[in-house]
């Protein structure tokens, strides 16, 4: 099983990764889908924050989805292959992570109706602070097929945010 690393946003290559604004009503920061032939586990999530001290913390998930959220899709550069088996294991765009605007990707315009979830995780953080979860070999989430992993975030005001997903396919 190889380790890849999504984030939400294109791979950074002469310049940092852009940061992604969250806004006031619910928004998929990164949406994540693996092929229908595959089982993916979620090995590892976080997210960091550039608001005020100020601002009231906001509501973020780490959820499995029913339904995709229309975003801007990743293409092969921007999926980090993190251990040795990914390095040998050429373009997973090819047989292991769909990409498109309704497959993996980052920044959604549009949420979709979610009929079905399941609730990976869910934190208030401030927006001042960052969170890293690692979940512990036996405990961690197994992405059904079909289905598409999201980290969504509601705030009472927009700041930007970096998030990522380590993912063993």
């Amino acid at each position: 099983m190889a380790l890849y690393l999504l984030q939400n946003g294109a791979a950074g290559t002469t310049a940092a990764p852009v940061a992604v604004t969250t806004g006031t009503s619910i928004k998929t920061l990164l949406q994540f889908k693996p092929s229908a032939t595959v089982v993916a586990k979620i090995v590892e999530w976080g997210i960091s924050f550039d608001g005020s001290t100020a601002a009231t913390p906001g509501k973020i998930e780490l959820m499995e989805s029913d339904v995709a959220a229309t975003v801007t899709a990743h293409a092969a550069a921007d999926i980090t292959k993190y251990d040795a088996d990914a390095l040998a294991g050429g373009d997973p765009t090819t047989n292991l992570i769909q990409v498109g605007t309704t497959s993996t990707g980052y920044t959604s315009s549009g949420e979709g109706t979610t009929t079905v979830s399941r609730m990976f995780d869910l934190q208030f953080i401030a927006p001042t602070n960052q969170y890293v979860k690692q979940f512990p070999l036996g405990a961690r989430p197994v992405l059904q097929v079909g289905k598409f992993a999201r980290i969504r975030v509601t705030f009472g005001a927009a700041i930007n945010a970096y998030c990522y997903l380590i993912v063993e396919i």
